[in-house]
């Protein structure tokens, strides 16, 4: 039995392996740390052999990638000034071949096979824990959650939230029907249900954002090329000065209060101030990749001790860019807000220029998503994570020249038009 190379390798022509494999990644990215070094394995296997079906389509140009990966590389090379050098040589290689990874996922996947995938890795993923998950007391604030499968509710809300988002780009943007529509409308319930479930506000807040940041660029699409830009800058411009106003006029508080939250976002202020205090030890290349919540080190211990965590793992500064400050320094920092800030206006910049771009159109989302919790999770710097393997594969999209496709199917569509009106003519 010989297997078509397009099956394998080719966007659009592999929806059947491509939706496969972006939904057991998604498991494994859930529950690695359940199923061990075997999930990881399989993780690798759907990925890295594509390499050998072909070479050239599947690697693509690698000196366009020299921006995506130079994070991952710094992280690595860290490893020569880490306080734990077997710790960040380990992790930084998994973090650097997992970024490898998302960019093979990216030159074989189209944007319809991603969503379909990820509306069935996010069910699958969400199933599990509904049928496995267990309840945790926050001690902090003294409330149960449920937190499914997970050890943090934050990480079941952040499925949750990439759930909705993907069962309201189905319909809406890639006009699904039939079976896949039945399928984002059950993932949507799953996901609201566990959203709710988890009382997470940070996963209720961001996808609210998310969709009204995604309607509103649909909106702003509606418009000529010419009149997208400046009405865009004028919606930054009045969502900076309402942010700003909301913020010191007490509606931020009023917010959190809602979800039970106070204005120190649950410890998370103290949190970020000892952060900060880490980060001016080392502000230049940080104390290394992965190298600070290590067992043994008296101030991870302290803090894991603060906030009552008695596996004294699995914690963090809960906002990246302190993380990044603290673990890489002020040159990793910078590595890392390149690849996410140059996908959030790479993609903005492609909605702005073309009309019924879908692919920038639902990247744009994720990148939004992946952006606004920088500022209060960790999503985008640790290996096996589906946040990083998001970013990293919007960031590669970005590196595909998709002018002529889309100047093609907008003089494609005009003749459709104009074909209409002149039954004759012939295109």
């Amino acid at each position: 039995m010989r297997i078509s190379k397009a099956s394998l390798v080719s966007p659009g022509a592999n929806q059947a392996y491509g939706t496969f494999a972006l939904a057991i990644s998604f498991f494994v990215f859930a529950y690695s740390s359940r199923f061990g070094q075997a999930s990881i394995l399989v993780y690798y296997a759907l990925w890295l052999p594509l390499v050998l079906v072909d070479y050239r389509s599947v690697l693509g140009n690698y000196g366009r990638y020299i921006w995506i990966l130079a994070f991952a590389v710094f992280a690595c090379l860290s490893v020569f000034w880490s306080a734990a050098p077997g710790m960040t040589a380990r992790t930084g290689v998994q973090y650097l071949s997992h970024v490898v990874c998302a960019l093979i996922a990216m030159r074989t996947i189209d944007i319809r096979t991603l969503v379909r995938g990820a509306l069935a890795g996010v069910g699958i993923v969400l199933t599990y824990s509904l049928l496995f998950g267990v309840y945790h007391l926050d001690p902090l604030d003294g409330t149960f959650s449920f937190v499914g499968a997970f050890s943090s509710k934050n990480q079941l809300g952040f499925y949750a939230s990439l759930g909705i988002y993907f069962a309201f780009i189905a319909p809406v943007a890639l006009r699904e029907r039939g079976l896949w529509l039945a399928a984002a409308g059950a993932v949507g319930l799953i996901s609201a249900y566990s959203l709710l479930a988890s009382q997470s506000a940070t996963s209720v807040l961001t996808a609210v954002a998310i969709v009204g940041c995604w309607l509103g660029m649909r909106a702003v699409g509606m418009l000529s090329p010419g009149h997208r830009k400046g009405l865009f800058l004028g919606a930054v411009v009045v969502g900076g000065i309402t942010a700003i106003a909301a913020t010191y006029g007490g509606g931020v508080d009023l917010v959190l209060g809602l979800f039970g939250k106070d204005s120190t976002l649950t410890g998370r202020t103290y949190l970020w101030q000892q952060g900060i205090h880490a980060a001016l030890s080392s502000p230049v290349v940080g104390v290394g990749y992965q190298a600070y919540w290590v067992q043994g080190f008296s101030e991870s211990e302290r803090l894991w001790e603060e906030f009552f965590i008695a596996t004294r793992s699995g914690f963090h500064f809960h906002n990246t860019f302190i993380e990044a400050m603290v673990e890489t320094g002020a040159i990793g920092l910078v590595l890392l807000c390149t690849v996410l800030l140059v996908t959030v206006f790479g993609h903005i910049k492609r909605l702005l220029a073309y009309d019924h771009h879908i692919e920038s159109s639902v990247l744009f989302g994720v990148a939004m998503l992946l952006f606004v919790r920088a500022f209060v999770e960790i999503d985008i710097m640790n290996p096996y994570h589906v946040g990083s393997f998001l970013l990293y594969f919007a960031a590669g999209k970005l590196t595909i020249r998709q002018g002529r496709r889309v100047v093609t199917e907008r003089r494609l569509a005009e003749g459709r038009v104009l074909a209409s009106h002149h039954p004759q003519l012939r295109f």
